[in-house]
């Protein structure tokens, strides 16, 4: 375990935080709470937050490139894709690929080539049924399945100069991180292989980003760790937190060498004690860097 100091950002009491993104043009941490149907934005600086609710839960989120009435955010909620301007509240279908009614988007982001990926998976979970996918929404608002037979969806990222795309199933059963090759132009992916399991580790792979090396950053639930594994699957150093429960991690600050976690809060835990801040938003700064976030281009 690393000494690393991680510190609390917001005391935010999330319900299921998670899909944390830095947003390089604000210089502000978005970031959701699936449970309350939330999207917040954070200033780490001063710790001052907005949140705005869409009545529906919102798995992941992502920065859209362009600037006009619609907003400037994709979102994947339960009944699918959206438009979301968060400083006006709203938000514009964009579709559902999956129309399954058990189901909810889940973990996501954009590539750095202007698509959304999200994931999906049954809620709530009865720890057996694999129904989810990952889903790639192209900037022409079509929605392509890419990945399917998932149970809880996660650890979506993407490594630009090596043009790998990860992803990753949280099952107890499961717990595995996947490597493809991906495309660029297309969107296509291929060579599907395993880049690490955890299951020699006390905790499940969740939510994770690659940083300027190559080297993918993991939130490790119910491990109180976030773990980071260099691009050839070695365990390179794992990093302690304050929560058992870690959901994801993402890279930002003025010089992206920030690593923000969200966390689940009391509800999802077998035990509070020890951790009065679950469900809060915390930062380290581990010696990394990170790469800034895609933007979708639709």
């Amino acid at each position: 375990m690393g000494d690393i100091s991680v510190d609390l950002v917001v005391d935010a009491k999330a319900v299921l935080g998670e899909g944390p993104a830095w947003n390089v043009d604000e210089q502000r941490l978005y970031w959701v709470d699936i449970m309350k149907n939330e999207i917040h934005r954070t200033d780490p600086s001063s710790g001052r937050g907005e949140v705005r609710a869409f009545g529906e839960q919102v798995g992941c989120l992502g920065f859209r490139e362009k600037k006009d009435d619609k907003g400037g955010l994709v979102a994947a909620m339960r009944s699918g894709f959206y438009h979301v301007d968060f400083d006006k509240g709203t938000r514009a279908f964009i579709c559902d690929p999956e129309n399954k009614p058990g189901n909810r988007m889940n973990d996501g982001r954009c590539d750095p080539y202007g698509a959304f990926w999200a994931g999906s998976m049954m809620d709530p979970s009865d720890r057996k049924t694999r129904t989810g996918a990952i889903w790639r929404l192209a900037p022409d608002g079509s929605a392509e399945m890419k990945v399917d037979d998932i149970g809880i969806s996660n650890g979506i990222a993407f490594d630009e100069e090596r043009h790998y795309f990860y992803c990753a199933d949280t099952y107890a059963d499961v717990q595995t991180v996947w490597r493809f090759d991906h495309d660029p132009d297309t969107g296509a992916i291929s060579n599907r292989r395993v880049f690490i399991t955890t299951h020699d580790l006390p905790g499940r792979p969740d939510g994770a980003c690659v940083d300027s090396d190559g080297c993918y950053w993991v939130a490790l639930t119910n491990c109180w760790s976030i773990a980071r594994f260099t691009p050839d699957g070695r365990l390179d150093r794992m990093i302690r937190t304050p929560v058992q429960k870690p959901t994801m991690c993402v890279f930002g600050g003025s010089d992206l060498a920030t690593l923000f976690i969200t966390s689940m809060g009391l509800g999802y835990l077998p035990q509070a004690e020890g951790q009065p801040h679950a469900g809060g938003v915390f930062a380290c700064r581990p010696g990394a860097q990170g790469v800034p976030e895609g933007k979708f281009k639709g």
